[in-house]
């Protein structure tokens, strides 16, 4: 009886040596980039776009729809995802599939041709979970790096590599140079583009964006800080909800810390009347968390003019609320910022600005418009008190008609503005496109 208790026990020592050791090679199976792919997975999603090529189909003698692929980077939690500009250039449609497998329709939000970024939007009905943000100010050559994309259609495909460079500007072509990007190895494929690159913390350090034609293992991406500060304008307030606040802010970033400086406050404008300060490190908007200008701008995306939030800022060695309320774009000191960022707009712009009150771009998805319809031309300011403003055509709408023409182009425009009948026009129809449905409408007092 005695032995065959003391053979129960050792088997029992046996059985717990090796279930340590079942958990000791699975903590040694889960190493650094395998826990860095866990955490920013889920924050990775895939695109799909339809254009229509110039070349014509010959069985079917019309033109030719092409697909796209490309890679996107949640960066707020109501469907705000960031890409390259490229991936969604005079795309037909967009669809975005999350890690999950969902699938969900995208519209262009924004989009920067000259540093090659854009913001897409979908409305999943869910909170989607935020890329882990780094900095790239700290990368180091030789640092392990990672790439997750949509390589050649194969979703979700992970790379490895390290940083070969730093500070690479590139040509990609003649219409398109990049500066300051990241050089690395880790593998990136068509379909890459828009990704994540990120360091062995989960981190987003870079936006893949580019190889080297004919080459192996020689990718490039946007430095997550760059790219930040161009996210600050894809998500200007003022851009998108025609709001303002009026600071003038600074990033800081080093290997040390991340924080959201204040520089100054315009005149008269909503900041300096709640008292900001020069120096003040903006860290909350209402709930939200905040490390730079990009935070600042989507933690503001959702308030309306005329309603308080508090933002929380270190002053000194202090935590201060203070309680901003943004104003409409219409006021003389906006006016005065936005005269100065037009300097050099077309001519057909200003003629628009002038007699309509309208500024315009071209849409980027044909999806933002009925089938019916070839294109359109998307508001993106209007103002207050112009023939436009006083006949509710609102940021956002699509104009796709003008009297009796299709506005496709900004010279669509100018080209009714330019009629010598334009005086006898009075009131001036019009179309748009607003939440898919199309609305007519008049402009009145409308002269050259």
């Amino acid at each position: 009886m005695r032995n065959r208790l003391r053979c129960l026990s050792l088997l029992a020592i046996f059985a717990s040596l090796l279930a340590g050791t079942a958990v000791e090679a699975s903590e040694l199976r889960e190493t650094a980039l395998v826990r860095a792919v866990k955490r920013a997975k889920f924050s990775v999603v895939n695109i799909h776009s339809e254009k229509t090529s110039a070349d014509r189909d010959m069985a079917f003698d019309g033109p030719r729809k092409v697909n796209g692929m490309g890679t996107g980077v949640v960066i707020d939690e109501r469907g705000y995802i960031v890409t390259n500009q490229h991936v969604i250039n005079e795309v037909d449609s967009l669809r975005v599939t999350l890690y999950d497998g969902s699938t969900f329709a995208a519209s262009v939000i924004s989009y920067d041709r000259k540093h090659d970024l854009a913001v897409i939007k979908v409305d999943a009905g869910k909170p989607l979970p935020v890329m882990p943000i780094g900095t790239s100010s700290d990368l180091m050559l030789g640092e392990t790096v990672i790439a997750v994309g949509n390589a050649f259609g194969y979703e979700h495909t992970v790379t490895q590599g390290i940083v070969s460079s730093l500070s690479r500007d590139v040509d990609a072509d003649k219409n398109q140079s990049y500066k300051n990007l990241i050089q690395t190895d880790a593998s990136i494929n068509p379909g890459n583009s828009g990704g994540p690159l990120l360091n062995l913390d989960g981190e987003l350090v870079g936006i893949n964006v580019a190889i080297r034609a004919g080459a192996q293992r020689i990718g490039f991406a946007i430095p997550i800080d760059d790219a930040r500060k161009y996210l600050a304008k894809l998500l200007s307030i003022q851009q998108l909800n025609d709001t303002y606040h009026g600071l003038r802010t600074k990033d800081i970033k080093t290997a040390d810390t991340r924080r959201l400086v204040i520089e100054a406050t315009d005149t008269n404008s909503p900041a300096a009347t709640a008292g900001f300060q020069a120096g003040d490190v903006i860290t909350q908007v209402g709930k939200m968390a905040i490390v730079d200008g990009a935070d600042l701008e989507r933690a503001l995306l959702s308030t309306p003019a005329g309603e308080a939030i508090d933002l929380t800022v270190k002053r000194d060695t202090s935590d201060v609320t203070v309680r901003l309320q943004l104003a409409r774009t219409g006021n003389n000191a906006t006016r005065n910022s936005v005269t100065v960022a037009r300097a050099n707009t077309p001519p057909e712009e200003d003629k628009t600005w002038k007699l309509l009150g309208l500024r315009l771009a071209p849409i980027q998805s044909r999806s933002e418009v009925p089938k019916d319809y070839r294109g359109g031309l998307k508001v993106i300011a209007v103002r207050p008190q112009s023939p436009a403003g006083l006949a509710n055509v609102r940021r956002g709408d699509i104009l796709v008609g003008l009297h009796t023409y299709e506005t496709i182009k900004p010279e669509d425009v100018k080209y009714v503005l330019t009629l010598p009948e334009l005086p006898t026009l009075n009131p001036l129809k019009f179309w748009v496109v607003r939440n898919g449905n199309t609305l007519p409408g008049v402009m009145n007092n409308v002269a050259q």
